[in-house]
């Protein structure tokens, strides 16, 4: 998993990851930022000690944390309401599932927020 991490003038500190992952770097940047890594450092030591699953439902993305994987979910596969997809019909737009679900291993996600949080220290 590649990623880099850069300060934006306007946008503040983003992460910026491949294709892939890029729903990862959206939810570390919009969803977590350097507001909330160390509740995501708790949860990742949460679920080292003890098996189990965490889920956190964010604004527009879904994770959910186990001791194999992190899993990124778009709020937008989850929409119920046809009506919704309907108006899109007409325009002959389909929905795009990609860059709405990314997963990466435990390990390199814990990675990620540990290289995340040192990135954010040195201000």
């Amino acid at each position: 998993m590649e990623y880099q991490f850069i300060r934006d003038p306007l946008f503040g500190i983003r992460c910026k990851m491949t294709d892939e992952h890029v729903l990862v770097g959206r939810w570390l940047s919009d969803e977590i930022g350097p507001e909330r890594v160390a509740e995501v450092v708790k949860w990742i030591e949460l679920v080292e000690r003890e098996p189990q699953t965490l889920v956190d439902m964010g604004s527009e993305i879904r994770l959910t944390l186990t001791r194999q994987e992190a899993l990124l979910e778009s709020h937008a596969l989850f929409m119920d309401d046809e009506s919704l997809l309907d108006a899109y019909r007409d325009d002959q737009l389909e929905f795009d599932e990609e860059g709405l679900v990314a997963a990466c291993g435990f390990e390199d996600f814990k990675a990620l927020i540990h290289d995340f949080s040192e990135f954010i220290s040195k201000r």
